[in-house]
């Protein structure tokens, strides 16, 4: 599930991704297909304009707010698309993870549909979290460790690992301060991980790109 102000949008076993209007009976105003197998993730971007869908099909949909018909069908991926991540401080930015043992996590623009960047984490992924304060991404996973890495964005040098959880890592979800991060697994358990550091120092280094892909080459 995933909210877009007064919007639920749902996906299903069927394939289907759902927009509901929670403000009146007739919930269900429009419709998206394009999956053929289970929808796995859902995540509306911070603009509320894109809807990125990825499914037990191996693909990555994005979708216009104005259209039910898809504007990207992406096929890169080789397994579930179950960890989905738009980027806080750049527009029309996605991170992507796979359920596959190679654990793949790619980055898309969204405004083309191009991969920027793909690497390998050595296992599965099933979420992904961008730090609001700096340019930090941190993805958790399963088999075999079932661990948390923080990743330097745009580098991708691996700054650490966190480990505690015995079962695959499924939630995730960033502080109001913005200095923690509160994980949650299927061995039954929640933690919280204090990993993203001193908000206020971060604040005068960040400077969010209102305008998609202005200035991409300096991330790149």
């Amino acid at each position: 599930m995933a909210w877009n102000n007064h919007i639920l949008t749902t996906g299903g076993m069927d394939g289907n991704v759902i927009n509901n209007d929670v403000r009146v009976r007739d919930h269900v105003i429009e419709t998206f297909t394009g999956h053929t197998h289970e929808v796995c993730g859902l995540k509306w971007s911070p603009s509320g304009q894109q809807l990125a869908s990825g499914g037990g099909d191996h693909l990555l949909h994005i979708w216009d707010r104005r259209s039910t018909q898809w504007l990207h069908r992406l096929e890169e991926h080789s397994a579930a698309v179950k960890a989905l991540a738009w980027c806080p401080f750049q527009g029309n930015f996605l991170a992507t993870g796979e359920g596959s043992v190679a654990g793949c996590i790619k980055f898309w623009n969204t405004h083309t549909g191009a991969c920027l960047n793909s690497i390998d984490t050595g296992s599965q992924v099933s979420a992904l979290l961008w730090n609001k304060n700096q340019r930090e991404l941190l993805s958790s996973h399963g088999f075999p460790q079932n661990q948390l890495t923080l990743w330097k964005y745009p580098s991708m040098a691996k700054a650490t690992e966190l480990t505690g959880h015995t079962s695959r890592v499924l939630f995730m979800e960033q502080s109001p301060d913005g200095c923690s991060v509160a994980s949650a697994a299927a061995d039954n358990t929640l933690r919280i991980w204090n990993c993203f550091g001193d908000p206020e120092v971060a604040k005068s280094a960040l400077k969010v790109v209102r305008e998609p892909f202005a200035h991409f080459n300096l991330i790149r």
